[in-house]
């Protein structure tokens, strides 16, 4: 009973395999018996795989993709968490339907976290458009509103005011503000000029680049809205950018508001004296001879002239021996189609004419809105008046004679627009 000896299952079973070679080997080397019994035995053979051509070859294979999927999985996580993504967890080599194992995980989660470090840290995806800042915002407002360079603008409207303010400004006699005009009066008027009346300008050329002119136009559409389109007509589209200085009528002087704006706009009095003073200063003056039997005249008698009274607009042309340059005005006639005048209101008010048309006064200031229609100024070849003598001007037959050809080049102008019109209002 001394003698006897346990012995484990595990070296039992061996026993019976082996004999008494495992129990001197146990004796021999108790520690690593079971490395010696493993190294004589070789190693477990794996159970081959359905897909394996070879059984060892299958065996070697299955152990290298294992080991190099392994491998893949743990650079991929690093990568992942590197850039800020999840690292894929080993699933211990398993393989999935395709073989790829580990690796094929692991490659999913690299490509997670790189998509997710492509998106940032907030989770925006940077194809995304950038909400604009509230500069950016305002700068795109100044843009469309005052156009391009509106920062120049900006600063040439405050040294504008600063010079208004100090006083630091300059008029001549006849209370014509040029810095004014351009700025101000010019700006309010070029809306209606290119986007409303949409004004076709043709022959500014005709108009010298210098030296004093006579510009004769004629007159219509209840309200003086033509004079004002031709003066941003020449100041507009003339190479030279020329002023025109219009003479108006006594009752433009004796309204309250038009008085000064028309003074400041560099309108005088149209009187031989003026028109004489400016001409021989080299400006351009602007007439219309018909006044206002040609702005009031009823709608029946569009376009037809009136009397250009008695030609002093020729005499004063040959003391000063400018030349005249015929315009003509076709569009203004439709802006407010005149239908009726009421005399009784016109002596009441003191004014020539008190216009009844088919908005006004029906629809109380709105009828002061003219109608949209299309415009065209044709400036004509110029009429030269420097062959005559200065004293040529005290003949009344040569003075009829130019008068009339003038007007007669006006009308057959406007006859040729209104025929190459293809609309009023287009």
């Amino acid at each position: 009973m001394t003698d006897a000896k346990v012995i484990p299952f595990d070296e039992d079973s061996r026993a019976r395999r082996g004999g008494g070679r495992s129990r001197a080997r146990k004796k021999t080397s108790p520690s690593s018996g079971a490395a010696g019994g493993a190294a004589e035995h070789g190693p477990l053979t794996p159970v081959p795989d359905a897909d394996a051509g070879a059984p060892a070859a299958g065996g070697r294979g299955k152990a290298g993709a294992t080991g190099k999927a392994g491998a893949a999985g743990d650079a991929s996580a690093a990568e992942a968490e590197a850039s800020g993504g999840i690292p894929a967890q080993s699933g211990g080599g398993r393989t999935d339907g395709d073989g790829d194992g580990d690796g094929g995980q692991a490659r999913a989660a690299s490509s997670q976290g790189r998509e997710g470090a492509g998106r940032g840290l907030d989770g925006a995806d940077p194809d995304e458009p950038a909400v604009p800042s509230l500069g950016a915002v305002l700068a795109g407002a100044a843009d469309r509103l005052l156009g391009g360079h509106w920062e120049r603008k900006v600063a040439s409207g405050l040294a504008f005011l600063r010079r208004r303010v100090t006083g630091d400004y300059e008029v001549d006699e006849f209370g014509y503000d040029a810095e004014l005009t351009d700025q101000v009066l010019m700006s309010l008027l070029r809306p209606l000029f290119d986007n409303y009346f949409r004004v076709e300008v043709r022959g500014i050329e005709n108009i010298p680049s210098e030296g004093g002119a006579l510009v004769v136009c004629n007159h219509s559409g209840t309200l003086p809205m033509d004079g004002l389109m031709a003066q941003v007509a020449v100041h507009d589209h003339h190479p030279a950018g020329r002023h025109l200085r219009l003479l108006a009528a006594d009752l433009v002087f004796m309204l309250p508001l038009v008085n000064e704006l028309a003074r400041k706009a560099g309108h005088t009095l149209a009187c031989s004296e003026d028109a004489q003073l400016l001409l021989e200063r080299g400006e351009v003056v602007g007439v219309m001879p018909e006044g206002f039997k040609g702005l009031g005249k009823p709608f029946s008698e569009r376009y037809k002239l009136q009397r250009f009274g008695r030609g002093g607009f020729v005499a004063t042309a040959l003391k000063t021996g400018v030349p005249i340059v015929p315009c003509s005005v076709v569009g203004a006639e439709e802006i407010y189609p005149m239908i009726g005048n009421s005399r009784t209101l016109a002596r009441v008010l003191g004014v020539p004419y008190f216009p009844l048309t088919p908005t006004f006064p029906w629809l109380g200031p709105l009828g002061l809105v003219p109608l949209p229609t299309k415009w065209t100024i044709q400036f004509g070849t110029p009429i030269p008046t420097d062959t005559y003598p200065p004293e040529a001007a005290e003949d009344p037959m040569l003075v009829f004679n130019l008068t009339d050809q003038v007007r007669e080049t006006i009308q057959h102008t406007l006859y040729e627009l209104l025929v190459r019109r293809r609309s009023v209002f287009f």
